[in-house]
């Protein structure tokens, strides 16, 4: 099957947010400093320190499109190590007119820089990354539970 990642008209594309729940890949980087995350430009999670990551094309297999979001978004070639496990996500904010709220389901991908000292060049989604423990507090409850699954963190509250 071909990848389709035709540009979907926003008021079409609003009224299948307002219906469905949106399938999304991310992307946990892991380097020597830690897990990268980027502070998040736009919404459901503007000012935000979270994964990079973006909706799934359809026909796009789900390693391909971990790739494709760390290329696009972080500006590096990875390699997938593992997927960590699949999540939904609640949000009462939306970018996308006309949608309130946002419903996604996440699967997440544990990878790592096919070069290592690339350096990461951030797109328009982000402002700013840094690498962070998995001990750190103040995370985003959702970045908390990904970071317990993966073994570390202990315990999902702060």
């Amino acid at each position: 099957m071909d990848v389709r990642d035709e540009f979907i008209p926003a008021e079409e594309f609003a009224t299948v947010l307002n219906r469905v729940p949106q399938v999304c890949v991310e992307v946990v980087l892991e380097g020597e400093e830690g897990v990268l995350l980027a502070h998040r430009t736009n919404e459901p999670a503007k000012g935000e320190w979270f994964w990079p990551g973006g909706r799934l094309y359809k026909g796009e297999q789900l390693a391909d499109a971990a790739r494709r979001v760390a290329r696009e978004e972080l500006g590096v070639e990875v390699t997938v190590e593992e997927r960590v496990g699949v999540y939904g996500h609640f949000w009462d904010r939306s970018r996308i007119d006309g949608v309130d709220s946002r419903h996604t389901v996440n699967i997440v991908f544990r990878a790592s820089r096919v070069d290592p000292d690339a350096a990461i060049e951030l797109d328009d989604q982000h402002d700013d990354y840094r690498f962070v423990a998995g001990d750190e507090d103040g995370l985003h409850e959702y970045v908390r539970e990904y970071l317990v699954d993966m073994g570390l963190r202990e315990g999902a509250d702060d």
